[in-house]
């Protein structure tokens, strides 16, 4: 039974072409300058504060698949939103928009902020 849920998430991996990382990797990885960070809340969620760097387009704007297109596609991008769920369709969107190195905040900035890391307001 462990093997087949193994492979089964090897599967969802290799499907979705992005890759989950906990909040710890992603502050390490946050402090890069070669990559974009995209916080894919709405914008009363970004007035509590996001992640430095991050750029906010707001998942359920009807032009979200318009605006990551303006992004460099050659950067590794970072995504999270509250918890993980929109981040995870992002991700997917990211993907099919050509996108190759996609990777997800699991837990969100709920689980940055859980850990006590930094955000910043406007």
């Amino acid at each position: 039974m462990m093997h087949t849920i193994l492979i089964w998430c090897f599967i969802a991996i290799t499907q979705n072409g992005f890759k989950n990382i906990d909040v710890d990797t992603f502050k390490s990885i946050a402090q890069n300058k070669n990559i974009t960070i995209l916080d894919v809340r709405t914008a009363e969620e970004v007035k509590s504060g996001k992640i430095k760097n991050a750029i906010h387009i707001d998942f359920f704007d009807k032009e979200f698949d318009n605006k990551i297109n303006l992004l460099d596609k050659s950067k590794p991008v970072y995504v999270y939103c509250k918890v993980g769920g929109r981040s995870i369709r992002a991700a997917e969107k990211l993907i099919k928009s050509g996108f190759n190195t996609v990777y997800n905040l699991t837990g969100g900035i709920d689980a940055w902020k859980a850990k006590n890391y930094p955000t910043v307001t406007k």
